[in-house]
């Protein structure tokens, strides 16, 4: 009797524990020891009252929502975070999101955000970073790489949301004639990886001059490493915008803590880590403001951006001219 009984106190222990687990699925580099989420997991915790904040990785971006699709709602994430604007639509399709919780948030950016399923929680501009000391020719535009002799690495669009919106940059420049521009850039491209911590780290080792990547990634160079030798090459026809979203699971049976994981995403404690871990501008800037050394940031003078379900709407055609393009 007394063996059924503690059997009975542990299984109900155990369900208590699980139900105050929120599982958060996200990207790579957001879980890394030098990334947001363990400055955020224990924030969070601090705050929910004895839950337990669960960050799995999956991958980047784009295969965030390929994971959520496989799983359906047997999936065990309660919130996704790490898809990004270029996603949203296509995610709202899914039917596997709910609204969130959180009543008219006060954002800090560039545009109008005005959606009840997703919220932001960073953003920034896309990018070639290079290295100061080691390329003497940077290009100006798109077409300038394309006509140079610069080696670049970039990312899969299928996968990455860098390289989806690296082939969403040269859509909205080139339209109907991506595809040339993609071929004419082919001998440029040293590789495409799966994700942008692929392909940083290998421009990092010496493998390409530039690597597709941030305005703001010179940030982390310059604030954690004291060096000011990275920079962002700067486009004459605009730099894409990209904007990171999470957004609650609608078969979350933690619904409750899902939104106020939401709530807290836009508070200062979550906000004020992503500028020197997550290397973004934050989408809402703390009290504190932005660190030192954001201001010697490049800020185009052309944003570039496709909104609601225009992205998703282009996506399958730029893909194909993507595929086409640099298989020549």
């Amino acid at each position: 009797m007394r063996r059924t009984i503690i059997a009975a106190g542990l299984a109900t222990a155990a369900t208590a524990a699980s139900a105050e687990t929120l599982t958060v699925y996200t990207y790579d580099s957001f879980v890394t020891e030098w990334g947001p989420g363990p400055v955020i997991e224990e924030a969070f915790e601090a705050q929910c009252g004895g839950c337990d904040l669960e960050l799995i990785a999956v991958g980047d971006g784009a295969e965030i929502l390929s994971r959520l699709q496989l799983e359906g709602t047997r999936t065990d994430a309660d919130v996704v975070l790490g898809l990004d604007s270029n996603l949203a639509a296509a995610a709202r399709d899914t039917k596997l999101f709910a609204q969130h919780g959180v009543s008219a948030p006060q954002l800090d950016l560039p545009i109008e955000w005005d959606d009840d399923m997703f919220l932001p929680f960073d953003w920034g501009y896309f990018a070639f970073v290079y290295d100061k000391t080691k390329l003497d020719d940077v290009p100006a535009s798109l077409a300038e790489l394309a006509e140079s002799d610069t080696s670049i690495i970039i990312q899969d669009p299928r996968a990455s949301t860098p390289g989806l919106g690296m082939m969403l940059w040269v859509k909205s420049v080139y339209g109907a004639e991506a595809q040339d521009y993609w071929e004419s850039l082919s001998d440029n491209v040293v590789t495409v990886t799966k994700g942008w911590s692929e392909a940083y780290g290998l421009f990092l080792e010496g493998e390409s001059d530039m690597v597709l990547s941030y305005t703001t990634s010179p940030a982390y160079h310059l604030i954690a490493e004291d060096d000011d030798t990275k920079a962002a090459a700067a486009f004459a026809d605009g730099h894409y915008m990209q904007i990171e979203i999470a957004g609650k699971v609608a078969s979350t049976d933690q619904g409750d803590l899902a939104d106020q994981f939401l709530d807290f995403m836009l508070s200062d404690d979550f906000q004020s880590a992503i500028p020197t871990t997550n290397w973004m501008y934050p989408a809402k800037v703390p009290a504190e403001g932005l660190p030192a050394g954001f201001e010697t940031l490049h800020v185009p003078d052309q944003a570039l951006v496709y909104l609601g379900s225009e992205a998703q709407d282009i996506r399958d055609e730029a893909l194909e001219e993507w595929r086409a393009g640099l298989s020549q």
